[in-house]
């Protein structure tokens, strides 16, 4: 009896090495994970991602609502645009008249402006007495902050010495792009070519509207992530003609009481001889929002330093450590599991993902690469953990194949047992008929299955396939080829009906009780080829395998492949046909030439035997009438003749496959010595 104590230790020994071989895929899957997403999180590589990650809530987000407002009403921006250009008949060649700036600030120091930023450079003077208006209605204004030039992102050039001392602050006009001119962060403080800082813009806006936003604001040191509210056209702004006309309905009185007014180029005016910039923005996806102004964005930053609203994100090292424990949870928790669950799992966990980075981007203005896990980090987890189980599941049937390997014919067994020296590596060339055997769409089917599933279904399928059909034939089962069969007959025992023999095992296959799996039903597609080919033992001394090999083989191979193309499940070659003669029924389909063969084969479909002659005459004579016309270049008539085919057997997929070629072949070229054959390119 065996000993109980030694199958236990063995069951425990596997049980150990089954839980070893799932923590290695479990670590290297979470180090894969982390680790993908520390690159491209701390290097340039990962640039994209970030940047992404940044610009895609704003997509979601037309206008911010928030605490405060849907949209900030505390700033105006005026614009310098084309039709201010058009209205006032200021040229574009030339500098704008400094007398329209004169107007506008008197009217936004009657109206009570809280403060009026220039996003326009003044370093050359013009018409001394129109200077000395400008200068002095700044002056009277008091809050006028004026743009400073910031020149090849080096050297800071202020205004004319007029206007620099009749204005309450300077600003520089700095921004600082990512590729592709995206506007993404926001300098306060820049550093000249010399080491001397100075604020930018929005900086001196913000310090001399609220003075107690000074210069110990922590801001000061770091840059800033925008934060924008809106596409750029949906923010308050006015033309600048507007403001300065004697009435505007878009313009009445009162209209720039408290306002903060930013001043400068927009974007559409691109001829004008004062300086302007176009950017990008996160809103620059949408065709319609192309370009952000430079104002616009100083405007931008204005807003953010006053209510506090700019974005964060979070500290490098936290960053980090939550970048890691993402890959580390999925890359663990997606190779625990088999490839339909964790695809489900890894799928289920994006959006909560996005919805987390959302939320807090709405209302805690803090955002991270969010992208990273979803784009990199989750898929890297997922393919890894699907190839390791699928590897772990490849590695199971090639022990389920190699246990069946075992059992080879019994005549083959015995005729070993009778002549050793058929062990001893050596082949002759012999006559066969070969059968080669697949199951459709068995990777699809069984994927996701239990190995100890999978193993008894294969056990309970070739039990059937081998003891019911090929050795009930007297077959020779030469190898198990994943889920197929490769079998021949007239080896190593001479067979004078070997090629009847091969088919009658084909129709047994055909016959075989239906093996139902995951809801679908396995189908044996089959071919059989006769032809010569070297048989015997290849190998080495100490190990030999007992197979055929030649181009025959091949063929046979070929043959079960073909019936893909035409939706059937036993096809014979002609040389098959011709040693079967009429003791069975078939059905000629037409000559092939398959890859990697030059000459054409006539190729049979294997009907049934001949009592069942009857139930498919007319289909087989219907079909032979539309293929001559097909082989006579009538395709009109043997389109006519297959579809009539198909009145007779809806399903019949001969008659769709050349259905299908009639179409591909009315506009081809064909040779004059087309005999109707079919040149198939893939397997």
């Amino acid at each position: 009896m065996p000993d109980k104590n030694n199958n236990d230790a063995g069951l425990l020994r596997r049980s150990w090495q089954g839980l070893r071989a799932k923590a290695k895929g479990i670590l290297w899957g979470a180090a894969l994970s982390a680790g993908a997403g520390i690159i491209l999180l701390t290097t340039s590589l990962g640039d994209g991602l970030v940047a992404a990650s940044y610009d895609l809530p704003f997509q979601v987000r037309d206008e911010m609502t928030t605490k405060y407002s849907a949209l900030p009403s505390e700033v105006v921006t005026v614009y310098l645009d084309d039709n201010s250009h058009k209205h006032l008949k200021q040229k574009y060649l030339e500098p704008w008249n400094r007398a329209y700036y004169t107007k506008f600030l008197k009217r936004m120091t009657a109206e009570g402006a809280r403060a009026v930023v220039f996003d326009i450079v003044f370093t050359d003077a013009l018409d001394p007495a129109v200077d000395q208006q400008f200068a002095d209605a700044m002056k009277e204004n008091g809050r006028v902050v004026l743009a400073g030039d910031w020149v090849r992102g080096k050297t800071f050039i202020p205004p004319l010495d007029l206007f620099d001392t009749s204005a309450a602050d300077v600003g520089a006009s700095a921004l600082r792009p990512d590729p592709g001119e995206y506007v993404r962060k926001y300098a306060p403080i820049i550093v000249d070519d010399k080491g001397l800082s100075y604020p930018t813009e929005a900086w001196s806006a913000a310090l001399l509207v609220q003075p107690s936003f000074n210069e110990s604001n922590s801001l000061k040191e770091i840059d800033f992530w925008l934060n924008y509210y809106a596409p750029e056209d949906a923010m308050p702004s006015v033309s600048f003609y507007k403001t300065i006309a004697d009435s505007d309905p878009d313009v009445p009185p009162g209209f720039f009481k408290d306002k903060v007014v930013f001043v400068g180029a927009k974007l559409q005016t691109h001829l004008s001889i004062e300086r302007k910039d176009e950017y990008s923005s996160p809103f620059s996806y949408r065709d319609d929002n192309k370009w952000s102004s430079g104002v616009g964005i100083h405007a931008i930053a204005y807003l953010n330093l006053i209510r506090g609203d700019y974005l964060r994100r979070f500290p490098n090292l936290l960053e980090r450590a939550g970048i890691v424990a993402v890959g580390i949870l999925f890359g663990a928790m997606l190779v625990a599991f088999r490839p339909f669950p964790a695809t489900f799992i890894a799928m289920l966990s994006i959006p909560p993902i996005a919805l987390w980075n959302y939320d807090l981007f709405q209302w805690h203005y803090t955002w991270f690469p969010w992208l990273i896990p979803v784009v990199v980090q989750i898929p890297v987890a997922l393919i890894w953990g699907v190839a390791y189980n699928s590897l772990q599941l490849y590695a199971e049937k090639v022990r389920v194949e190699q246990s069946l390997s075992l059992y080879l014919s019994p005549k083959l067994v015995k005729k070993f047992t009778k002549d050793p020296t058929l062990l001893k590596p050596g082949a002759v060339k012999h006559l066969l008929t070969i059968l080669f055997t697949d199951i459709a769409d068995f990777t699809t089917i069984s994927e996701g299955m239990d190995p100890d599933e999978l193993a008894r279904l294969m056990n309970e399928y070739f039990q059937a396939a081998v003891h019911d059909c090929i050795h009930a034939t007297d077959g020779t089962v030469v190898k198990y080829i994943g889920d197929a069969i490769f079998a021949f007959w007239n080896a190593p025992e001479t067979q004078t009906d070997h090629a009847f023999l091969a088919c009658h095992a084909a129709l047994r296959f055909r016959a075989l009780r239906p093996l139902v799996v995951n809801g679908r039903l396995l189908v044996t597609r089959l071919g059989l080829h006769t032809g010569e080919a070297n048989v015997g033992n290849f190998g080495s001394v100490d190990r030999v395998d007992y197979t055929a090999i030649g181009e025959n083989i091949n063929l046979a191979s070929r043959m079960e492949g073909l019936n893909k193309y035409l939706g059937t499940r036993v096809l014979v070659t002609e040389d098959t046909q011709r040693e079967v003669g009429s003791r069975l029924v078939t059905r000629y389909l037409g000559l092939f030439r398959l890859k990697g063969f030059e000459r054409t084969v006539g190729v049979y479909e294997l009907v049934g035997r001949l009592e069942q002659e009857a139930e498919s005459r007319e289909l087989r004579e219907c079909f032979a009438g539309a293929l001559e016309k097909f082989m006579k270049r009538d395709f009109a008539g043997a389109g006519e003749g297959f579809r009539h085919v198909l009145k007779i057997a809806p399903r019949d997929g001969p008659s769709q496959f050349y259905l299908e070629q009639i179409e591909e072949l009315r506009s081809a070229d064909l040779p004059a010595d087309w005999k109707g054959e079919i040149i198939l390119k893939d397997k």
